[in-house]
């Protein structure tokens, strides 16, 4: 597959800047492999599509507040910083993002909140746009991260939700079950589970699994070559417990339905996989890339956000739903006005 066929217009005024007002209560377009039917509902109606014994996997990853502003010593020149992952929890050394990276060098001091109490010192260049940060902080590390933590805010992706940070996105741009601290970005399939979708759930008998995959910012990061075999995903750290082994592969052995929750989970349960198609343990990192044609081994059934064009999200939907029929519906979803992105509406694809 090339990159070229991934490309479709996608109008500003579709891509979704506010969730909808209930978890819910978002759009839901069903997509039947075996017949090619489509059918539109509420997201809430998913669960008509599941029985007792089915399972759902979910990712448990929590968001943090990555996005901070400081300012450059002497100039004072504001500038953006990413915190991307924590590399050393004793030196306090983070891998962040800066912007504008021309202005950042080694050994430049970077202040950050109103009283400039937190300063960071830069130690090393990694990328174009990347550095290490070692923050000078003295304290126990646990009242460092709440202090750094403080002076963060909710990383919506500039190129998704371009408007300002509101207060209702500290809850909603998080899912109800986020739990394990370490994604960037949030794993948007999982933002239309409410607590009474998900009771009732429990009431009719489906069960939970849940894996941990620490979404980066990789999932938004432009592709740069048309060859799709020579694009590198960025690693992402993953686990998948005993526990969700068991259940996973329990309903697997009885052929129930199994539903992938976002392309995080599918990614991540697609890592670790045995030769006969079992889910494993595991407990690591993973930079696995999904696009058609792809062999799915534990899911057959997917939930999943309308992405972007030439997005890594949209070429894993397209390889677990079959390229023709995915971007045949992304056509139908646009002429309905569907929302897309990270607040957008939902897609569940069924492969039974």
């Amino acid at each position: 597959m090339k990159l070229s066929q991934f490309k479709f217009k996608l109008p500003e005024d579709r891509i979704a800047l506010h969730p909808a007002k209930y978890r819910d209560e978002s759009r839901l377009m069903v997509l039947h492999k075996k017949t090619g039917e489509i059918e539109h509902k509420v997201f809430k109606d998913v669960l008509d599509y599941f029985d007792d014994k089915d399972v759902f996997i979910f990712n448990d990853t929590k968001v943090f507040p990555a996005r901070l502003y400081g300012n450059k010593e002497k100039t004072g020149a504001r500038i953006e910083v990413f915190l991307l992952r924590e590399l050393n929890q004793e030196l306090r050394l983070w891998d962040v993002l800066v912007d504008p990276a021309r202005k950042i060098r080694i050994g430049n001091k970077l202040y950050f909140g109103d009283d400039d109490s937190m300063v960071a010192e830069v130690i090393d260049n990694t990328t174009s746009r990347g550095r290490t940060l070692r923050f000078l902080y003295d304290g126990p590390h646990e009242e460092f991260k709440k202090a750094l933590y403080a002076l963060g805010e909710t990383p919506l992706p500039h190129s998704i939700v371009n408007r300002p940070v509101e207060p209702e996105d500290e809850d909603r741009f998080q899912s109800i079950f986020a739990k394990h601290e370490g994604a960037v970005t949030a794993p948007t399939a999982g933002l239309h589970f409410s607590r009474e979708l998900m009771k009732r759930m429990e009431i009719k008998g489906i069960d939970f699994a849940f894996i941990t995959m620490h979404a980066g910012l990789g999932n938004f990061r432009d592709i740069d070559v048309e060859d799709l075999t020579k694009h590198k995903m960025d690693s992402e750290q993953m686990t998948v417990s005993d526990e969700a082994v068991r259940i996973v592969n329990k309903a697997k052995d009885e052929n129930r339905n199994i539903c992938a929750v976002g392309t995080t989970v599918m990614r991540a349960i697609e890592s670790t996989v045995s030769t006969d198609g079992h889910l494993k343990t595991f407990e690591g990192w993973t930079n696995k890339f999904i696009f058609p044609p792809y062999e799915f081994t534990v899911a057959n059934s997917m939930i999943s956000n309308f992405h972007m064009p030439l997005s890594t999200l949209l070429m894993i939907v397209a390889a677990f739903g079959g390229y023709d029929f995915v971007m045949d519906a992304y056509q139908v979803a646009l002429k309905e006005e569907y929302r897309f992105g990270t607040y957008g509406d939902a897609m569940l694809i069924l492969d039974k």
